[in-house]
């Protein structure tokens, strides 16, 4: 099989950049962000080789990825990973599905 393309839509890319923008101000260092990105890149070739390893959501197609306080949401196609969502899973769950829906 050949290795599918890891896309991010606008929407997941805003918020992985949101979150990563916040813990860095908020820690006063990219420490932790720079750890989430290698946590999400983990995951994203874990995804790459089993898609199906993660567990399917409500909303059609998409699959969510756990790691910790975030969750990465993803659509997989035979060429393709589309990331739609990177979330904070302390958020209100109604600003994801209308964030991804």
């Amino acid at each position: 099989m050949a290795k599918r393309k890891i896309v991010w839509t606008e929407t997941a890319a805003k918020q992985r950049r949101e979150i990563l923008r916040y813990w860095a101000e908020r820690n006063k260092t990219a420490t932790y962000a720079e750890k989430l990105i290698e946590i999400t890149a983990k995951h994203l070739k874990v995804i790459s080789k089993n898609p199906e390893a993660f567990k399917e959501t409500e909303i059609d197609e998409v699959r969510e990825s756990a790691m910790g306080h975030f969750s990465l949401y993803s659509k997989i196609t035979t060429e393709q990973i589309i990331v739609v969502g990177f979330w904070d899973i302390r958020q209100d769950p109604k600003k994801l599905l209308k964030a991804i829906s």
